[in-house]
């Protein structure tokens, strides 16, 4: 099968890659317009894989999406291309407007037309998987309660209106156009390869320097992590066994308040990187909430589960080291990311430019 990925110099489709070309037979076609977020250097140990190819080009860019479905032909698509950063939307929402708008209303166009013109035993087989997250249903009142796939969609920042807007969409093509579409929702992803303005990576980066760890309000704001390679594993059993016209929520069974998480991390950061900056929690700082902050996600995974067979390898515990090794081990590419110093330096304390999901 060749798959044509959306968003796969990202965290999260890089992850997609890596997984599809170390552990299938499958060819890969990655669409990727290289944004401050798109790092090729995540895709370094596959690149010169003869199943890889590379395409650099803005998923609003009609006539050269066409051209690229016309020239390397997809059995099926994963569109992971997206703005993902709340903070950023909240800053600027034009940006998620075009690309997770219309960049996917123009993605849905150029498959479309791609998916009419097969021959019947290709159209039968063809995939569009959407990639989304579980923003789109905004957040959940108290302890109890999980999003479903049947939870009524309550967005909550530019960001998540703007993927419950393409989710819409992709649901729309699939039932006016019978295109055949797959939708997933998931929970915070972390791992290796994260970009360095999210709270895990953050955290560990200024901690290694002595720089304060800030933390929204008193931190209390629950995510259901979800390590980033069993993600991917999903993703991959979604588009070659879900269902067309299905949904899908995928989460990690980890739900952890942000300052637990901070905490932890500080542990593992004491015990494996030592310094004069140790014990690492006392560069903890809480910095004023952001607007709409969303209090609680908590994902209910059992339909993928027990249609698809997909469960979480990565508890907590074990992916959380393993990230925190993982950044210890490849300094040099957090140095190297986008510009090499990368924009932590206007986190300030007072700021509260916390890139956090």
């Amino acid at each position: 099968m060749k798959l044509l990925i959306t968003g796969g110099a990202g965290f999260i489709g890089s992850a997609v890659i890596r997984h599809v070309i170390n552990d299938t037979d499958d060819q890969v076609v990655n669409v990727d317009k290289l944004t401050y977020a798109g790092n090729l250097e995540s895709l370094q140990s596959v690149a010169d894989n003869p199943r890889y190819a590379f395409e650099q080009l803005d998923v609003c860019d009609q006539p050269a999406l066409a051209d690229v479905f016309k020239r390397h032909q997809p059995d099926a698509v994963m569109h992971l291309a997206a703005e993902s950063h709340v903070d950023r939307s909240i800053d600027g929402p034009a940006a998620f407007i075009e690309t997770n708008i219309v960049g996917t209303y123009t993605l849905l166009e150029v498959a479309r037309q791609y998916w009419q013109g097969l021959n019947s035993v290709r159209q039968a087989a063809f995939r569009l998987h959407h990639i989304s997250t579980d923003e789109v249903y905004g957040d959940l009142d108290g302890p109890e309660g999980l999003f479903t796939e049947q939870t009524p969609y309550a967005p909550s920042s530019p960001y998540s209106a703007s993927k419950a807007s393409s989710d819409h969409l992709v649901r729309a093509w699939s039932r006016t156009y019978g295109l055949p579409a797959i939708v997933t929702n998931c929970s915070n992803n972390y791992g290796p390869y994260h970009f360095p303005e999210k709270l895990i990576p953050l955290v560990i980066l200024n901690a290694l320097e002595g720089k304060p760890l800030p933390v929204y309000g008193k931190g209390e704001q629950i995510r259901d992590w979800l390590y980033v390679e069993d993600h991917a594993r999903a993703l991959y059993r979604v588009v070659t066994q879900g269902a067309p016209g299905e949904t899908y929520n995928i989460g990690g069974h980890n739900e952890k308040r942000n300052i637990d998480v901070v905490h932890t991390l500080c542990a593992l950061l004491d015990e494996l990187a030592p310094s004069a900056h140790s014990p690492y929690h006392s560069l903890i700082t809480y910095v004023p909430d952001r607007p709409g902050h969303d209090l609680r996600y908590a994902i209910d995974a059992s339909k993928i589960e027990r249609e698809l067979d997909w469960t979480p390898a990565e508890t907590f515990e074990s992916g959380i080291r393993k990230t925190v090794e993982w950044y210890l081990q490849n300094l040099e590419w957090c140095r190297r990311v986008q510009d090499g110093s990368y924009q932590r330096e206007r986190l300030g304390v007072g700021s509260a430019e916390l890139y956090v999901k």
